[in-house]
């Protein structure tokens, strides 16, 4: 580990997950920031000056600019690494998914990689659900998966939060809305491949009146798995996978010592880079429930968490 600062650069710090990088980063004084003026922020030469200058840049742009960023490192530059937080790259052989709780062998790629890819809110919580049980080879690959998930609407970026938060807000935004219902959101590439799954799952999300949190589920039939399994020993292969882990954690059987009369609230885990993931229902009916907030585990948090770890330091610094 190095003694200088390291010289951090924020590409589309101006978005809602470059901001809350920019927050979680307070207080930091092992890290410079790279500041762009901000008439310069779409301005090709100075942003290229700026990558080239970093030792981390983030990507927190349109799929599009974050592809057309990358383009801007120099061909000779070998310090600077690019951690995107975009849909753009999550799918790329060349890059490494950044969701270091896959494995042993996930986390030292992410520490080597000069090119990281943050994974999707949502998909986030759908493939810590199902990623263990497929490793394990509980869940078919071709299982006709259906997920759900709901979410805080900061998720949809600083315009639907105009909306949201407006004195004109609508009376159909006061309530949960269901989206994507034509099952072609931008997530689902990502939930796939990272699975290995044979056939994308459903999926029904719903943004709804509350600004940050999400919780995304994922329900099984056990007699269509392909080995015979009870809710507890699926329980304790997911208790397992996560054994250790700093910011994901599995729920005591049932989640009775988080549950609160019977509910899952959504937004519990605010403000923190924190995961729980539940395991519910009976033995012929198994839900999987992983509940985080869709700004940290599933966005700025993610992205500062493989920061720390591809620049040598403990990956909990500057999280919660």
């Amino acid at each position: 580990m190095r003694n200088e600062r390291y010289k951090i650069f924020i590409d589309g710090g101006e978005g809602t997950t470059g901001l809350k990088i920019h927050q979680r980063f307070e207080g930091r004084t092992n890290l410079e920031l790279l500041h762009i003026d901000e008439e310069k922020r779409k301005d090709p030469q100075e942003r290229k000056r700026l990558i080239n200058q970093s030792d981390i840049t983030f990507l927190c742009l349109p799929d599009s600019a974050a592809r057309q960023a990358v383009t801007l490192v120099e061909k000779d530059n070998t310090r600077t690494r690019i951690i995107d937080a975009s849909t753009a790259h999550r799918t790329d052989p060349d890059w490494i998914y950044g969701f270091p709780e896959l494995s042993a062998e996930q986390r030292e790629r992410i520490k080597q990689a000069s090119r990281v890819a943050v994974p999707g809110c949502y998909a986030s919580g759908f493939i810590a659900c199902v990623y263990p049980l497929v490793q394990a080879g509980i869940l078919p690959k071709d299982y006709p998966l259906t997920c759900h998930g709901i979410s805080g609407y900061s998720g949809a970026g600083k315009k639907m939060i105009a909306v949201m938060e407006g004195k004109d807000k609508p009376k159909e935004c006061c309530c949960g809305r269901q989206y994507a219902l034509e099952q072609n959101h931008k997530h689902l590439p990502e939930m796939q491949k990272i699975c290995g799954l044979t056939y994308r799952p459903m999926f029904n999300p719903i943004v709804d009146d509350y600004y940050s949190g999400m919780v995304v589920s994922v329900p099984l039939h056990t007699r269509c798995l392909s080995k015979a399994q009870t809710v507890k020993e699926i329980h304790q292969v997911m208790k397992e996978h996560y054994e250790g882990q700093t910011f994901v954690k599995v729920a005591a059987s049932g989640g009775t010592d988080i549950l609160k009369d019977g509910f899952l609230p959504a937004n519990t885990l605010s403000g923190t880079n924190r995961m729980e993931i539940f395991v519910c229902g009976n033995d012929e009916q198994v839900l999987l429930a992983a509940r985080f907030d869709n700004l940290g585990k599933g966005a700025s948090g993610a992205a500062v968490q493989c920061m720390n770890l591809m620049i040598g330091l403990d990956e909990t610094e500057g999280l919660i």
